[in-house]
């Protein structure tokens, strides 16, 4: 099974729902998870990734409630007996089922100690192999006790509160820093923090240090956020939150409007520039802007419109190392534009779901011109592309950013794993065929995949 693009240089019309930030839902369901008594968050996440947290808290005890657009959590103390099993997360067993959230992992191997019986974190198959040795010696300083083979996932901890005391962790990965804070607050003394070597991705734990604050747990830090100080025995207030749209997922409509004539209103988005919004990835409002991509407020909606008749984007200069995840989608965007586009610091890139910086030179296969430079990514603009095979790599944002780059090319492109959107947009199919663009899967089990709308149809012909 394959995602088949076919590229055209027809406009794009209509509107995208923008979803809710992944990365928000996770630390507050996480939170409110820790918080005695009931929390409400508002806006409701389908990927793949937050439902997976949703069943590790709920084998954890925590109960969580659907009501409308919200969520409701009665947190408190984590206690399996009730014997919950949602998806291949069973309390019975101790088994907390991370599918192939990273995020789930990270967060959860530390807060898994605060349980009330051993507790194993595992994944899919696939996942098992992912090594987290980093993040384990640090929460093995913090007085977590765990076992694991390789130190990779199925990762066995035992309950009892960390020690506390100097923990030292390499800032390689945000995920990992953010684990460590979230279960600091917990610890019998207090903890110290200390970041080793640089600080990559420093926006998404500035978002966690938000987010632990609003539901009253106390984080200290340095000017240059390299130290922080846990005070310890803390407990978590229960609070109400609401999940702000989601740019990570904004930037693939986002993206596809600036290399197509276009007519888009994104609702849900009511920012032009990040600073107006709170979420990690909100620089890339402004990297589009100054790319030459036009963002205005549509007058009847007050929601983010992109219109114009076709535009030549111009090259960026970007520093990749706080904003990883935005490499992909930058340099599908990159080469359409006039001239050479350089992303720096790119090292930490090559250690997500995929080595994305090699996954996304196959834009080469398409005609582009992408060089890596070892700690940087050049990607010169092209006139034109021609469609062809690639891999995604079974990661979520290598098959987005190709495919949104393959609605440019003259003829037809195919992916494989075609499905790893779900896990972080679920609606990227329906969403991109929606505003004209030509995606399918042939003999998808749903009708929203294996069927075009209209306007894709029409795009076609």
């Amino acid at each position: 099974m394959q995602l088949f693009v076919r590229g055209s240089g027809g406009s794009v019309s209509g509107e995208l729902a923008i979803p809710v930030s992944k990365y928000h839902a996770h630390r507050a369901l996480v939170l409110a998870s820790l918080a005695p008594g009931r929390s409400v968050i508002h806006g409701l996440s389908e990927t793949r990734q937050v439902v997976w947290t949703i069943g590790v808290l709920r084998a954890l005890g925590t109960r969580i409630e659907i009501e409308g657009d919200s969520y409701v959590v009665h947190g408190g103390h984590y206690d399996t007996r009730d014997g919950v099993n949602d998806h291949g997360s069973i309390a019975a067993e101790g088994l907390l089922n991370v599918g192939s959230s990273g995020t789930t992992l990270y967060f959860m191997t530390g807060l898994a100690a605060l349980a009330d019986r051993p507790i194993t974190l595992t994944g899919m198959k696939y996942f098992r192999r992912r090594p987290i040795k980093a993040l384990l010696d640090s929460l093995g300083q913090l007085g977590v006790r765990y076992e694991s083979t390789n130190d990779c996932p199925p990762i066995t901890v035992q309950p009892g509160r960390p020690t506390g005391g100097h923990v030292t962790i390499p800032g390689t990965l945000s995920q990992w820093l953010s684990g460590l804070l979230l279960v600091a607050p917990f610890a019998e003394r207090e903890t110290t923090i200390e970041v080793q070597g640089e600080l990559n991705e420093q926006p998404y734990v500035e978002l966690t240090v938000r987010m632990m604050r609003h539901f009253g747990l106390e984080v200290e830090h340095s000017d240059d956020w390299r130290s922080y100080t846990v005070r310890p025995g803390q407990t978590a207030t229960a609070t109400d939150y609401t999940l702000p749209p989601d740019i990570g997922s904004a930037a693939f409509g986002l993206a596809a409007a600036a290399i197509h004539p276009s007519d888009v209103v994104f609702r849900g988005l009511t920012t032009t520039s990040s600073a107006d919004t709170d979420h990690p990835e909100a620089d890339f409002l402004d990297i589009v802007a100054a790319m030459g991509v036009p963002l205005d407020h549509d007058p009847e909606t007050g929601f983010v419109r992109v219109r114009h008749d076709g535009i030549r984007l111009q090259p960026i200069e970007l520093d990749c190392q706080p904003i990883p995840d935005l490499l992909p989608v930058v340099s599908a965007l990159a080469s359409f534009a006039d001239g050479t586009s350089r992303l720096h610091n790119i090292g930490h890139i090559r250690l997500k779901e995929s080595d994305r910086v090699n996954a996304m030179l196959q834009l080469n296969k398409l005609g582009g011109s992408l060089v890596d430079e070892g700690t940087s990514f050049s990607i010169t603009g092209v006139d034109s592309l021609a469609g062809a095979p690639m891999s995604s790599f079974n990661d979520h944002r290598v098959l987005m950013s190709l495919a949104v780059a393959a609605t440019r090319a003259e003829g037809e492109s195919r992916l494989t794993y075609p499905r790893a959107y779900r896990i972080s947009y679920p609606r990227f199919l329906q969403a991109m065929t929606g505003v004209g663009l030509d995606l399918e899967i042939p003999d998808a089990g749903s009708a929203a995949d294996s069927s075009r709308t209209r306007a894709g149809q029409a795009l076609a012909s």
